[in-house]
């Protein structure tokens, strides 16, 4: 599919031209920057955003949001892609969206309401000649710059509902633990099942079939329950509990297409949760959340027990909850 993006420049070098002023060159996201192999210090370098606050995208850089999204402390995601001009997208493997070479993927962390929203960090995903990198960048207190921070950070946020915690900034390695597949770094957000049809419409020029089938968080409570747990769990689990992931050895697979209840983990044994388990003998004992390992390490803030290991520090209660309605039911 080949993608025709607006030049928003060009309507404003015309503006300018008429009202007898002179026009810059519209501003251009630097292709030869995400395709070479240097390490950018700044978010800035990049020319994904009008503004040094990253508020209002550059030409070519498209905003979306995902009806699922992936829990991180309560904080707020911005996401934005970036493909050349003219250049095919594919579908793969799970609908993911296959971006060709000199795409990015930018994702910027941020907590707070309106215009008191403070940025934390923005992590960008390049796709070069060799794979996907992903990198770290963290906002300055003056929400004017992020910096490259390949080692990570420790940054003090208040979550949404009042709860201080030491918010981490993953390292340029903790990437690869959730975004490894197979031993190569890869997207796992933007897959057409967990896009809107207007945003697939607009962006593709087309709809996928099995495009936006998944609910939206907000419409969690009125969706079918089973259809509500299991995008979640594909969204929060799935990228490391599947074949060929970080966690392939639980033996769980929780990826949304995957119809074996032994798999999901219905009366399924752990076989490699160690004390995780809690002294629990199956991953989900269906009727019964309380019995269940699934809930037991969702529900826990404990490290070596708490699931997911990495990208939070606090425990999703209504996830928590979403997924006990679902196991109740069974």
């Amino acid at each position: 599919m080949i993608r025709n993006l607006a030049i928003l420049g060009a309507a404003v070098a015309t503006l300018a031209v008429s009202a007898g002023v002179q026009a810059l060159p519209p501003p251009k996201v630097d292709d030869t920057l995400i395709a070479s192999d240097s390490l950018p210090k700044t978010l800035g370098n990049y020319g994904f955003f009008l503004d040094r606050a990253a508020n209002d995208p550059a030409p070519g850089v498209v905003p979306y949001r995902l009806n699922m999204p992936l829990f991180s402390d309560g904080a707020d995601k911005h996401r934005f892609v970036y493909v050349p001009d003219g250049q095919e997208i594919a579908i793969g493997d799970q609908g993911l969206l296959e971006f060709p070479v000199g795409s990015a993927l930018i994702k910027t962390f941020a907590f707070g309401e309106g215009g008191g929203q403070r940025k934390i960090e923005t992590r960008v995903l390049l796709h070069r000649a060799d794979g996907w990198v992903a990198l770290p960048y963290v906002w300055n207190e003056e929400q004017t710059e992020a910096t490259l921070a390949l080692a990570g950070k420790r940054v003090p946020v208040t979550t949404p509902w009042g709860e201080e915690i030491s918010y981490r900034v993953p390292n340029k390695n903790q990437c690869k633990e959730c975004h490894g597949l197979e031993g190569a770094v890869t997207p796992i957000g933007p897959k057409t099942r967990n896009l809107s049809t207007a945003w697939l419409q607009s962006f593709l020029g087309t709809v996928p079939e099995g495009a936006d089938t998944m609910p939206r968080w907000e419409d969690r409570a009125a969706a079918d329950r089973t259809a509500a747990a299991r995008a979640y769990l594909d969204v929060n689990c799935a990228h490391c509990h599947r074949p060929g992931s970080t966690a392939s050895n639980s033996g769980l697979d929780l990826r949304w297409e995957t119809d074996d209840p032994h798999a999901i983990g219905i009366n399924k044994r752990p076989v490699a949760a160690g004390r995780g388990s809690g002294g629990l003998q199956f991953d989900i004992v269906p009727g019964d959340p309380e019995a269940s390992i699934l809930v037991y390490r969702m529900g826990s803030g404990e490290p070596g027990v708490a699931m997911p290991e990495l990208g939070k520090a606090t425990v999703d209660e209504e996830g928590v909850a979403l997924v006990e309605r679902w196991i109740a039911g069974l």
